[in-house]
């Protein structure tokens, strides 16, 4: 077992040292109905993820961060689905039984998690189970807020000289329409924001990435007018100069506005079938080709069994408790039905994302 902690957390002291990069939206249809999509990108090495199914009733306790299980215990009031994070124990994102939706987002320089003391262990969670405690625990946003005030989350992981390292932040949604982000600053203040834009990225915090739209309040859907100026005729190369000086690179202000701008400009969306597949649509557009945050210097540096930075996509279904996902091995959408799990008798299962870590590709034959 030490063994085994001590490999995880090693794996996690690397992941927390680089780059992880998180795009979250919100989509809502015209009958009521709130869709959670996301994509979740590391470019250094595979983050293992697999698909957990976690039962009702499920016995679960923290680790802490000297790697030992004394942290807080629990017992699964809901069974959930999720896609984890380098090992089983971390979910990255996932849904419950009761419809709600949780996950956690990079938050480098930005997230301060209080201390960690032993004489609180009992109600100390690490940020990398806080996931699995959500959806394990609550149906809707407002029951969430409340139990927040019996727990305490601290970091998993501490640099070498016993300092925490960077954390995360959180987007949870409920099949009400609830949609919060969790933020943990200044050793240990916890603020929650109405994620009333409904997006997510990473840092700066949530606040600062919403008066940042202010620096885009031209942007629009469709053409620029033509106009003439001194007998030139200025017009249109070609459809979309409403969008013009949108940020296209992939720092997490410019994914946040751009997702900003797809939300605010989409068709209406009928129901909940419409809402996954433009949320599928809308997130290709921050799919990440291996090799981007490597300078010229450094591309040999770049993994060779990575398809892609951008590991997987998932969306879920909140009122239709259903959870999608594609990855970087194969872009075939996969769909797991809550409704047909029953979660009082399932086994827990950590399964692979891919049968098999390739693209299904149909040959049409004429």
């Amino acid at each position: 077992m030490k063994k085994f902690l001590k490999t995880v957390l090693g794996i996690f002291l690397i992941l927390a040292s680089n780059a992880l990069a998180c795009t979250g939206i919100t989509v809502k249809t015209g009958d009521n109905k709130m869709i959670q999509g996301r994509t979740i990108e590391y470019g250094e090495g595979n983050l293992n993820s697999k698909l957990v199914i976690s039962p009702r009733g499920k016995e679960y306790q923290s680790l802490t961060p000297e790697g030992k299980f004394e942290g807080h215990k629990w017992k699964a009031k809901y069974g959930f689905v999720g896609a984890s994070l380098i090992n089983e124990l971390f979910i990255g994102e996932g849904i419950n039984e009761a419809g709600l939706n949780a996950g956690l987002f990079y938050f480098p320089h930005y997230g301060s998690l209080a201390k960690y003391e032993k004489s609180s262990a009992k109600r100390s969670i690490v940020d990398m189970q806080f996931v699995s405690w959500i959806l394990s625990n609550f149906s809707t946003v407002e029951e969430l807020k409340k139990g927040l005030k019996d727990i305490k989350i601290v970091n998993i992981a501490l640099d070498e000289k016993g300092n925490p390292l960077p954390t995360a932040h959180w987007r949870v949604g409920d099949a009400n329409g609830g949609n919060i982000v969790i933020e943990i600053v200044n050793n240990g203040e916890v603020k929650i924001h109405e994620n009333k834009v409904g997006v997510i990225s990473n840092s700066p915090d949530y606040e600062w990435h919403v008066k940042n739209l202010n620096n885009y309040v031209n942007a629009y859907a469709g053409n620029a007018q033509s106009y003439e100026l001194n007998g030139q005729k200025i017009f249109s190369f070609g459809a979309g100069t409403g969008a013009l000086g949108l940020p296209g690179d992939i720092t997490p202000p410019s994914r946040f506005v751009r997702a900003f701008y797809f939300l605010s400009t989409i068709k209406p969306i009928n129901n909940s079938k419409e809402g996954v597949e433009e949320a599928f649509h809308i997130l290709n557009n921050f799919d990440i080709p291996i090799g981007v945050e490597y300078s010229k210097e450094h591309k040999q540096y770049i993994p060779k069994d990575l398809p892609s930075a951008t590991q997987w996509t998932a969306i879920s279904s909140l009122n239709d408790r259903e959870f999608y996902y594609k990855t970087m091995y194969n872009s075939q959408i996969r769909k797991v039905d809550l409704k047909k799990i029953d979660f009082s008798t399932v086994k827990y299962q950590a399964n692979p994302l891919d049968k098999k870590p390739e693209e299904s590709i149909e040959e049409l034959v004429f």
